[in-house]
């Protein structure tokens, strides 16, 4: 775990850097300056910075967590090039790690879970870190042991809007077999995309500022196929480790209440959109160097300007209309994107808190960050005594946001709380 306030001299210092002076004064100045300051930013350079600022205005985030230490990359001198050969080393961590990661996780969800692990009948695996065949979900598989005939998915290279594909898939073939047991794990880490800064490339400074690692792991039990095609979330409990974090769910139509199973929310309808005229606005392009990944300075407002019209097309058929009236679960993928989110619907501050609260604590940690949120919700809502899961309120949304730009949106139903 890293304090973002030290991780400018961190990174510069870790990465050889440190005579880069100009480039670490503007990366430092990120973790400083209001988002308005280059506001009308004239130069190259300045509009690099005025990114910077308006994705990571102080960055809204107080520290991050890693996989990889100084020891580590000490032993790989190649991320301390800006794109040098780095790609096989990147995939050995990646290919060798995160399905052990996942691994981990899983035991403890299945062993908290109550049931046998023979009862699991699909897996969905989903990671931007490596890519190998077969892939991290037949790791995983031959790690637990589970059964030979399990149906798997495997999402490589989804990016941030896939906390909310992995809730959509699971919610289509938990409602496709009656009894399904569906696992699902989210895993994601920067080894894949931490690099030496590059004057040349400043852009990339953004990627530095804003992601962090930690994995994610769910678990789908008992799927009945409803008339209304609902799937509920029912908690199973949260495990960390000295190296990640993971949550774990149970998705479940009907829980069973001889292994404790409790339902957290309902997913009660999922859709996912490609956002018009936002073609390279997210992206990321993998060679021997690693993954670059690219953001450009207008995804809050395109973000922003588009997000009623999601909300239009999920709630109308609900008769909702008042976006206060419902809790939030949107990808924190920058401070500049809940800003102009909260100001363009007219939400009330308290509305994002726990996605800032996220964004603060891990950064911005890819498809695993609304997972953090709904736990977080889940928690604080019965650790302050209100009427349901979702903050009192019976109604809610999750968002990813992602490349394409790409936007999940998924329509939540909240339990009541005993």
């Amino acid at each position: 775990m890293i304090e973002q306030s030290a991780f400018p001299d961190f990174f510069f210092r870790i990465t050889n850097s440190d005579h880069l002076v100009d480039l670490k004064k503007k990366f430092q100045s990120v973790f400083n300056l209001s988002p308005n300051y280059f506001l009308f930013a004239g130069s190259p350079a300045e509009a690099v910075i005025y990114q910077l600022a308006r994705h990571c205005d102080r960055t809204a985030i107080r520290k991050r967590h890693f996989v990889w230490t100084e020891e580590f990359l000490a032993a790989n001198p190649c991320f301390g090039t800006f794109m040098g050969n780095s790609l096989n080393v990147r995939q050995e961590v990646a290919i060798r790690e995160i399905p052990k990661l996942g691994a981990q996780a899983a035991l403890k969800a299945i062993d908290e879970w109550g049931q046998p692990k023979s009862h699991i009948t699909h897996l969905i695996f989903c990671t931007t870190s490596g890519m190998d065949l077969p892939g991290a979900d037949y790791q995983l598989v031959k790690i637990l042991g589970l059964n030979p005939n399990i149906e798997r998915v495997m999402l490589y290279q989804q990016g941030c809007f896939a906390g909310g594909t992995t809730l959509r898939l699971a919610k289509c073939l938990a409602e496709s077999r009656k009894g399904a047991r569906v696992l699902v794990v989210c895993a994601e880490t920067t080894t894949v995309l931490f690099r030496a800064p590059s004057e040349e490339h400043q852009d990339d400074l953004v990627t530095q500022a804003l992601f962090a690692d930690e994995q994610k792991l769910r678990a789908l039990c008992d799927m009945k196929y409803y008339a209304e095609q609902k799937l509920r979330l029912t908690n199973i409990s949260s495990f960390i480790s000295n190296i990640s974090r993971y949550r774990r769910y149970n998705f479940n139509t009907d829980p069973i209440e001889a292994a404790h199973e409790r339902a957290s929310f309902v997913i009660y309808s999922t859709t996912q959109v490609l956002l018009p005229d936002s073609e390279g606005a997210i992206g990321g392009h993998v060679s021997e160097g690693g993954l670059l990944a690219t953001l450009h300075r207008d995804v809050p407002s395109l973000v922003s300007k588009n997000v009623g019209k999601c909300l239009e097309d999920a709630f109308t058929p609900l008769g909702i209309s008042d976006w206060n009236s419902i809790f939030w679960v949107p990808h924190p993928g920058g401070r500049a994107i809940l800003d102009q989110v909260e100001e363009r619907v007219g939400l009330k501050p308290e509305k994002l808190a726990l996605s800032r609260h996220v964004l603060a604590e891990f950064g911005n940690m890819s498809s695993v960050c609304v997972h953090f949120v709904l736990d977080e919700m889940r928690k604080k809502s019965a650790k302050e005594g209100k009427a349901t899961t979702g903050e009192g309120l019976e109604w809610g949304v999750l968002f990813g946001f992602g490349p394409g730009l790409t936007v999940e949106t998924v329509v939540l139903r909240s339990v009541p709380l005993d």
